[in-house]
C-alpha cells in the first residue's frame, strides 16, 4: 500500500526552474534515494521532450518516468499532426490532465515543465494532483527550502541566461550541501532560441568555481 502523498512529496531531490529574458534554465541534483538509502548517484532528473521543451522530475521514479514518456509521445504526435512544435503551456496542460485523471490512484510525482515557444519563455510547476501554476522562479523537492534561500536573494527576472546560470548553480549546490536527500552531482539544462542543451562537466565546474 502506498504512503499518503503528503509523506512522499518532499522526501528527496532538488529541482529548479527559472525564466530568463532570453530562455529557461532547469537544474537538478542526481541523487536517487529510498528513505535514507542512496540507491543511485547519477540519476537523470531532467528530460528533453523536444528541441524547445524539457521537464524535471521528482517523486516516485516509475510514476515520473511514465509521465515523461507520455509527454514525449504526445509532443511528437502534435508536431506530426500540426506541423509545429507543441506550445509549452499545452505540454504543461497535458501533464496536468494526466495527473488529475489519476488522482484516485495518484502518480506520485512533482514536475516542472519549461521551454521557449512563440509566446516566450515559460516554466510551469505541477503537483501530483495536477495543479498547474506558471512560475518565474521555482524549486521542488526536499532541498527546495534551501534553494529558495539563494534564488529569492539573487534571481532577477529581466536577467540573461548567462547571468542567472551562476545563481541556479549556487542554489542547487547549496541544497546538495545541506539536504541529505540531495547530492552527489547536478545537471543544468538551458533552453533558448538555439534549442535545448545540457552543460558539460567543465562548464558546470567553471560556473561553480566563479559563483
Amino acid at each position: 500500500m502506498r504512503e499518503p502523498i503528503d509523506k512522499l512529496a518532499l522526501k528527496g531531490t532538488t529541482t529548479i526552474g527559472v525564466v530568463c529574458k532570453d530562455g529557461v534554465i532547469l537544474s537538478s541534483d542526481t541523487r536517487v534515494t529510498m528513505g535514507y538509502f542512496v540507491a543511485h548517484k547519477k540519476g537523470k532528473k531532467i528530460y528533453q521532450i523536444d528541441d524547445h521543451l524539457a521537464m524535471t522530475i521528482s517523486g516516485t521514479v516509475a510514476d515520473a518516468q511514465r509521465t515523461v514518456e507520455i509527454l514525449k509521445v504526445n509532443a511528437r504526435l502534435y508536431k506530426l499532426n500540426s506541423g509545429r512544435p507543441m506550445p509549452v503551456q499545452s505540454a504543461a496542460r497535458l501533464v496536468a490532465n494526466l495527473l488529475f485523471s489519476a488522482r484516485l490512484a495518484p502518480l506520485i510525482t512533482q514536475v516542472l515543465v519549461g521551454g521557449v515557444d512563440d509566446t516566450g519563455a515559460h516554466v510551469f510547476s505541477l503537483d501530483p494532483f495536477g495543479s498547474l501554476t506558471e512560475e518565474k522562479c521555482v524549486a521542488t523537492g526536499s532541498g527546495s527550502p534551501i534553494a529558495y534561500g539563494v534564488l529569492e536573494d539573487k534571481y532577477k527576472e529581466d536577467a540573461d541566461v548567462k547571468d542567472v546560470l551562476s545563481v541556479v548553480v549556487r542554489a542547487v549546490d547549496s541544497a546538495m550541501k545541506r539536504d541529505a536527500a540531495s547530492g552527489d552531482s547536478f545537471d543544468v539544462a538551458v533552453i533558448d532560441e538555439k534549442g535545448y542543451r545540457e552543460l558539460n562537466d567543465e562548464e558546470k565546474k567553471n560556473i561553480l568555481g566563479g559563483s
